[in-house]
């Protein structure tokens, strides 16, 4: 089950502190979010569940740390400046601005201006003086700053085709109308691979990479069944494409894109590269009077190849909102009542088990509940909780609801035995089991 609206979503994510309106004392900031408590915990779970099914598992793929700030000639040479734009139209009616397909139903054809293009970058000044020149992008994809270290990639690794660069990192869109809730904003992480093979092996590649990231998203909780599959139409395809397929989900408001898989060619090495001329591009591209770096490898014919690059890229922001959704479960219990349950993969959740000593006033109890809680953060599986409220009615239902897989509760029978009463999330179930045989019992349940 999922959640029936992004409404239920939104009250979730406030009232449990995943996400919060950024700059929300101040009436906040329009498409802009700040992660809480709980959030920061899923989204950097969500980030390296990613990083390590590609770079941890995968010998031919290395990882990138690059930076925001970008060279305006990054962005030229990309195609960036020229070409990513939305067309964007003013309601002359309620003198509201909107992006041209996202117009309400209640702005009249007649009072719309004509559409006119808007580019997404937002633009910055470097140094000190403002004189027009000195200037530079925040970048919009994380992707051309893995194209622009690639050589300085292979001189340090040695790495040979095909092999991968992966990174997750910030971006910014200056988005005309950000939209629900943290599906659309200005200011959103990427989680992208840039995978590098010869010319003619790209097809297979692409192909390939495609089942991969359906199993992933898989292993996140997301099942095929809400999932749908786009081949983007040849007139749809960004400039730089030859075949983009895109993994379509069911959110709350409807059928959006989760992530792209690209066939890029060879155009973003070529068009970065120095002596075009001499490394017989496919690809149309931009003639470059700047780069210093020739993008190619050298066969051992010494004949210079410009590798394809195939691009699974996914929004972590809107991977979040997909595996939080899928987790969103209202089940109805024997006594009539209700209770919320995110039915979250153990490695994803926030919280991985808390702690929670039957009598908040027993001394003993308290003491036991405590060391447990110690032993168990030593062993780094993720962030463990030491709950005392002294309702422990309360306190399931409200681990139930942020999505712990586990409450671990120390009562009086833990005095005579050593052992605690084990809690499980999904199914209500309780067990014993011994203290010491926690550690290992924690360890398979995130490691399923």
């Amino acid at each position: 089950m999922s959640a029936k609206s992004m409404d239920e979503l939104v009250a979730l994510c406030k009232r449990r502190g995943f996400i919060f309106q950024s700059s929300e004392i101040y009436g906040g900031l329009q498409g802009v979010y700040d992660f809480g408590p709980l959030g920061v915990e899923l989204k950097n779970n969500l980030k390296k569940a990613w990083w390590d099914s590609m770079v941890y598992r995968n010998d031919n793929i290395e990882g990138l740390d690059s930076s925001i700030l970008t060279n305006k000639n990054v962005l030229k040479y990309s195609g960036h400046e020229d070409t990513f734009t939305d067309p964007m139209v003013d309601c002359k009616s309620c003198n509201q601005r909107f992006r041209a397909d996202q117009v309400p139903n209640r702005c009249k054809p007649e009072d719309l201006t004509e559409p006119r293009q808007f580019n997404l970058m937002f633009k910055t000044n470097v140094g000190p003086v403002e004189d027009g020149s000195s200037y530079a992008y925040l970048r919009p994809e994380t992707a051309q700053q893995i194209f622009i270290n690639f050589k300085n990639v292979i001189d340090a690794t040695s790495k040979q085709l095909p092999f991968g660069i992966a990174q997750i990192g910030k971006a910014f869109r200056n988005e005309i109308t950000p939209r629900n809730f943290i599906f659309r904003v200005r200011e959103f992480e990427q989680m992208e691979l840039e995978y590098f093979v010869i010319p003619g092996e790209d097809e297979d590649a692409h192909n390939s990479w495609v089942q991969k990231r359906l199993e992933w998203w898989k292993k996140q909780g997301v099942p095929t069944e809400s999932i749908e599959l786009y081949d983007v139409p040849r007139e749809e395809l960004a400039h730089y494409s030859k075949k983009t397929v895109d993994i379509m989900y069911k959110f709350p408001h409807g059928v959006e894109e989760l992530e792209g898989i690209a066939n890029r060619t060879d155009f973003d090495l070529g068009s970065h590269s120095k002596k075009q001329n001499e490394l017989n591009i496919n690809a149309s591209v931009k003639a470059n009077i700047h780069s210093n770096s020739k993008l190619a490898l050298q066969t051992k014919s010494d004949k210079w190849v410009v590798p394809y690059v195939i691009e699974p890229s996914a929004g972590v922001e809107r991977g979040f909102l997909a595996v939080l959704n899928e987790a969103y479960n209202v089940e109805e219990l024997d006594d009539g009542k209700e209770r919320i349950v995110l039915n979250l993969k153990p490695h994803l959740s926030p919280i991985k088990a808390a702690v929670i000593p039957l009598k908040k006033n027993n001394d003993k109890i308290v003491e036991i509940a405590k060391g447990i809680k110690r032993k168990l953060q030593k062993i780094s599986l993720g962030r463990i909780v030491f709950e005392n409220t002294g309702n422990i009615g309360k306190s399931y239902r409200k681990h139930d609801e942020i999505g712990t897989p586990l409450c671990i509760t120390v009562d009086f029978e833990t005095l005579e035995n050593n052992t605690v009463t084990l809690r499980d999330r999904d199914t209500m179930s309780q067990q014993r089991l011994e203290i010491d045989d926690l550690a290992n019992y924690l360890i398979e349940l995130i490691a399923d």
